[in-house]
């Protein structure tokens, strides 16, 4: 049996993340103000096919696949971005003081929105604060690190957004907020999870550090549509 990480936004799509997918059958996608990832049962020419018939936006879409591959028509790739997955198998860590920590809400996306266009962690949209449970710190009125999840495959649910700005680094705030996401997937008896860039080594060693382990490296496409000539 392929494992469901081999394919987590289709398995996301249909099982954790139900209430935000769009798509029928096969092909499931995700709005594109929530986040650019799209999932297909087989990765098959005929469900790229229903794919590009069902979506109704031009912007890029994401696959996460789990070998490298060629994209049939009408399909472009705009990038290919060589990820480790990664999965928590450590016992918990001590759960760390929250005096610092706060709820992010609709009122934060546009600190949000400024602190991971500034870290670039992975996509993040207006609306992507739909996922759940994002926290963050604040340093007077400007976010300085948050994390929160993303696609939940269940019984695995992913920590994204992980970043900190460029001027606190060294603090131990993203393993901070980490540790609380650990704590709440553990709680709901999920598995926590997490992509990262293979070049990424800082990141990597935090995530080693604080009880991951690399699971496998997947491939994630960042595809569009191409527009028929007339």
């Amino acid at each position: 049996m392929t494992h469901i990480l081999n394919n987590p936004a289709w398995h996301a799509l249909t099982s954790g993340n139900r209430s935000l997918a769009h798509g029928s059958g096969p092909v499931r996608y995700f709005w594109n103000d929530v986040s650019p990832f799209a999932g297909l049962e087989e990765n098959s020419v005929e469900q790229f096919d229903e794919l590009a018939r069902l979506v109704p936006f031009d912007s890029p879409l994401a696959i996460v696949l789990p070998t490298a591959t060629t994209l049939p028509a009408p399909w472009s790739i705009i990038q290919q971005i060589a990820v480790w997955q990664m999965v928590y198998i450590a016992p918990l860590h001590k759960l760390p003081s929250a005096t610092s920590v706060v709820q992010l809400g609709s009122a934060d996306v546009p600190e949000m929105l400024k602190l991971t266009k500034l870290t670039n962690p992975g996509p993040f949209e207006h609306n992507t604060l739909r996922f759940g449970h994002y926290e963050g710190i604040y340093e007077g009125d400007r976010l300085i690190a948050m994390a929160g999840q993303r696609m939940h495959p269940q019984p695995y649910a992913e920590i994204s957004a992980v970043c900190t700005h460029p001027d606190f680094l060294g603090r131990g705030l993203a393993s901070q907020l980490l540790v609380r996401q650990i704590h709440r997937i553990k709680a709901a008896g999920e598995i926590p999870f997490l992509h990262v860039k293979s070049e990424n080594s800082r990141a990597i060693a935090v995530y080693r550090n604080l009880g991951f382990e690399k699971r496998k490296e997947v491939v994630i496409y960042i595809i569009q549509k191409i527009s028929p000539t007339s």
